[in-house]
């Protein structure tokens, strides 16, 4: 009987687990309209994900923990975007001023007063960016991971936040792909090697027992 992909990766000592910290902040990864309004070149049907952000944030903010948005901007050209942008030509709805409507912040997930907001020209939010010494100044262990895309943003995110020496935590009902089969391979191997994956309620319950 052939070997399965589960058996493999456990064969390899892959799927460890992570301890999680006492000083977590969350991480909300580009999630504006551009993902979200039909007919944008970047929609990806994701408002199941906005959703589970949007308690995952609201549950962050009653835990009184940092949450830091992402989002994403290009000079005129693009040439802060380098190689990803000319990679991908449907981030050109992020250039200053072409479609504000789609750089919004997705309603419900908007930055409250005293949140961070990180502007980034690259997938991971750690590249080119203060996010990790932001993090480190606050005293942070642990990233839990909201957003989009989660093979592209969230998966390079997650991987530099590793890299960076934080627990990354990607809670699986907050964050979205435009298919399900990139999504839960991403998932999947991100577990095995880099994050912890988790669902909404169990990100709550971590939450909750803070104090």
């Amino acid at each position: 009987m052939a070997e399965s992909i589960e058996e493999n990766y456990a064969r390899g000592g892959f799927g460890q687990s992570l301890a999680f910290g006492s000083r977590p902040a969350l991480l909300v990864i580009d999630f504006v309209q551009a993902y979200l309004v039909p007919g944008s070149p970047l929609y990806a049907g994701v408002e199941a994900a906005r959703d589970g952000a949007a308690r995952l944030l609201a549950a962050a903010r009653t835990a009184r923990i940092p949450v830091v948005h992402t989002n994403v901007a290009y000079q005129p050209g693009g040439r802060d975007g380098g190689v990803f942008f000319r990679k991908v030509p449907a981030l050109r709805c992020f250039v200053a001023g072409a479609h504000p409507e789609l750089a919004a912040f997705a309603p419900g997930l908007e930055p409250a007063g005293g949140e961070t907001v990180i502007t980034k020209q690259y997938a991971s939010a750690f590249f080119g960016t203060s996010l990790a010494s932001t993090l480190t100044s606050l005293g942070v262990d642990t990233v839990l991971i909201a957003g989009v895309s989660t093979s592209g943003c969230v998966r390079a995110s997650a991987v530099d936040c590793c890299q960076h020496g934080f627990v990354p935590v990607v809670v699986r009902d907050a964050v979205g792909d435009r298919a399900a089969g990139p999504h839960e391979s991403n998932l999947f191997d991100l577990q095995a090697k880099y994050a912890e994956v988790i669902d909404l309620a169990a990100a709550s319950r971590y939450l909750a027992g803070l104090a």
